[in-house]
């Protein structure tokens, strides 16, 4: 990219990048040079908009969070329609798309970014919290429609859906067969 050559959204074409690398090439290979090479931009580009690398990290995983919450709220929204089973099940596909995976397996990975990302939101487990409250926000409306036992124990139920979940996604690469899916979010849910 030629210098002074205006970018449109360079957050967001970096984020872009990042999530691209991340996928194909995982979170080891995710590094400012692939970032800003997947981008087609000069390096510098990434560091006159981020502190330092793990800040644009750091920002990349709060954007995405951001979109999980979001996310939340339109699950919670779907309550009393369909079943809850089947909410859920047409939920966790949008949850869990690679980029997330990818994104679950950077956490992990980085020290650094992990404490940012605790700091910044509090999560012990960044990324997977968060989606362990999508599940947990729409499993509480549906039980006070009445449409779970009065004494599901949400709490508990919650992260144990979103770690069989992510199990099978990570195992299927990010795509597991609908049945599947459907099959886990039933088994827990019933």
């Amino acid at each position: 990219m030629p210098t002074g050559v205006a970018i449109r959204d360079p957050r967001g074409q970096l984020f872009e990048a990042a999530e691209r690398v991340l996928v194909r090439d995982g979170p080891s290979s995710l590094t400012s040079r692939a970032v800003t090479a997947e981008a087609g931009v000069a390096k510098g580009v990434l560091h006159r908009h981020f502190a330092d690398f793990d800040d644009f990290l750091t920002q990349l995983a709060l954007d995405r969070i951001g979109g999980i919450e979001a996310q939340a709220a339109a699950l919670r929204g779907a309550a009393g329609t369909a079943t809850p089973a089947g909410n859920l099940a047409a939920a966790l596909p949008e949850l869990f798309t690679p980029p997330v995976l990818g994104l679950i397996r950077l956490v992990i990975a980085r020290d650094e970014l992990r404490a940012r990302l605790r700091a910044a939101t509090g999560s012990r487990v960044p990324v997977l919290t968060e989606a362990t409250a999508l599940v947990s926000g729409y499993l509480t409306v549906e039980r006070d429609l009445g449409r779970l036992a009065p004494g599901a124990d949400v709490a508990t139920l919650a992260p144990a859906l979103v770690g069989a979940a992510h199990l099978a996604f990570t195992e299927a690469d990010g795509n597991p067969a609908p049945a599947t899916v459907a099959k886990i979010v039933t088994a827990m849910v019933r």
